[in-house]
């Protein structure tokens, strides 16, 4: 999914509201992740008394669990110890053209004249200061980059070459060497814009869609209509970039499994490389929660909404699946004859990741940092302001993070290779922390296996059966530590 702001003035209607995305999700760009949400699960999921829907993980710990860093460190000493010949690239642009009612995305609606060259302005800074920290050696390469948001499309196509300029020439990043992936919206992704990021070697265009019939776009506040979209994707299809993701979701008010199977159908005629399937989630200070619009928007439980979810969800995977496409993850769909993009689905999560940006996290071994964090847009708009007055001496320092110690990094790749469609390789645990993930959260894999969320077919592997993907967004949550749960609690929502 795509959001991002400008800092010129801001319409005063009502914010549309997006859906779960890119880019992330795309996979290698910046998502939104869910609050905890508290709804009860209904009575024919009475395996456990949690919701399916709980928090969406795509990266573990959550943003709200971050804090303020006093000692502020240095990042020439966080990155002095780590390897760096295959490091992640993400650059964040925080600026949409609209934003979405189910968004809480870091990203601010439209910008006045000169905010996004102020912008890119401060991340030429910002990256001019991580590379000068990273040390002038030839072990530094990139083996992955993606550009998120927000919607990076948002930019005009003569500052999309600019923000490729400084991936490559300020970074160092070989973008037509690695896998590249952007997120665009339809009414961004523009020829102009598309020549530009097929020149620079973009290998995955992610399209955030949601829904092809007009009247779910309305009710997620996402004002398009299924023509501007179709030209839009015959765009990209016009372009050389090999990989085209098209974002659903479903959950939308008054969807049915008639009209999700046509937006699916839709899709499907483009033949896109991979395809997400997102199920709507109503967070805290979005749109769709300001308006107490949607399901569950009220209370944030509704049983009946979860059981719409699940059903859409299997409804969505079966036809997928039928369609010749292999499963990824819960929501990652990819062509079974789609071509490679060189790393897994959530490969950009891993240590070793540089975010660039002010909604863009880094993960170092001990440390995850970022800056503040805000779905609010006063409160974003603040944070944009103050990023782009950041001299180049302060971008040497973390200012927002979280500390990693080694259960964390276990609870971490625990989550990371679970919620995978190929689970986690028992002896890959083994060899980075000593032992068996049973010895190290043996009660919680018991729960699962209790609820038959795990499969006993494969003595090499620790994998999620179908019905445990399709709870990816219960099993995540019960995995994060007492520590990180108590640190999301006591965020102060802004």
């Amino acid at each position: 999914m795509t959001t991002a702001e400008p800092t010129t003035a801001e319409p005063t209607t009502t914010e549309p509201v997006t859906a779960e995305p890119t880019t992330a999700e795309p996979v290698t760009a910046e998502r939104a992740t869910a609050e905890p949400a508290t709804a009860e699960r209904s009575s024919t999921e009475s395996a456990t008394a949690t919701s399916p829907y709980q928090h969406y993980v795509y990266a573990y710990p959550h943003k709200t669990a971050y804090r303020g860093l006093p000692d502020r460190p240095s990042l020439k000493t966080l990155w002095e110890d780590e390897p760096k010949d295959t490091l992640s690239l993400y650059l964040h642009i925080p600026f949409c053209e609209v934003r979405c009612g189910f968004c809480n995305l870091f990203t601010r609606i439209g910008a006045p004249d000169g905010l996004t060259g102020a912008y890119l302005d401060a991340l030429e800074r910002q990256a001019t200061a991580v590379r000068e920290a990273l040390g002038e050696t030839d072990e530094v390469r990139f083996a992955t980059a993606a550009f998120g948001g927000g919607t990076p499309t948002f930019l005009t196509a003569a500052e999309l070459d600019r923000l490729c300029d400084i991936a490559e020439h300020r970074m160092g990043a070989d973008l037509r060497a690695v896998p590249l992936s952007v997120e665009a919206s339809p009414a961004t992704a523009t020829a102009d814009r598309l020549a530009v990021l097929a020149d620079r070697g973009t290998t995955r265009l992610s399209l955030g869609v949601q829904s092809f019939v007009d009247s779910e776009a309305r009710a997620a506040v996402r004002p398009q209509r299924r023509a501007e979209v179709e030209a839009a994707l015959a765009r990209v299809r016009d372009t050389v970039v090999p990989v085209l993701n098209i974002d659903l979701i479903y959950g939308i008010d008054g969807q049915t499994e008639r009209t999700w199977r046509h937006s699916l159908d839709a899709a499907l005629a483009w033949r896109p490389e991979e395809l997400y399937l997102y199920p709507l989630y109503v967070r805290p200070l979005t749109g769709l929660d300001r308006r107490g619009a949607g399901p569950g928007a009220a209370s944030g439980s509704d049983p009946a909404w979860d059981e719409q979810r699940l059903r859409l969800y299997r409804a969505g995977r079966d036809h997928l699946l039928a369609h010749g496409y292999t499963q990824q993850s819960m929501r990652m769909f990819r062509r079974t004859d789609a071509p490679p993009q060189g790393t897994d689905d959530y490969a950009c999560q891993t240590d070793g990741m540089i975010g660039l940006g002010c909604g863009a996290r880094s993960y170092t071994a001990g440390l995850h940092y970022s800056f503040d964090y805000a779905v609010g847009m006063h409160r974003i708009r603040g944070i944009i302001d103050d990023y782009v007055a950041t001299g180049a001496a302060d971008f040497a320092h973390a200012e927002v993070g979280h500390r990693m110690n080694p259960e964390e990094a276990r609870r971490r790749h625990l989550l990371q290779s679970l919620l995978q469609a190929e689970g986690l390789r028992l002896d890959d645990y083994r060899a980075r922390f000593g032992g068996a993930p049973a010895d190290d959260f043996g009660p919680e894999l018991a729960r699962f296996a209790d609820r038959g969320w795990l499969t006993d077919t494969d003595p090499t592997a620790l994998r999620l059966t179908p019905e445990g993907l399709a709870h990816s967004d219960a099993i995540g949550p019960e995995l994060f530590s007492p520590a990180v749960r108590a640190a999301m609690t006591a965020y102060e929502r802004k």
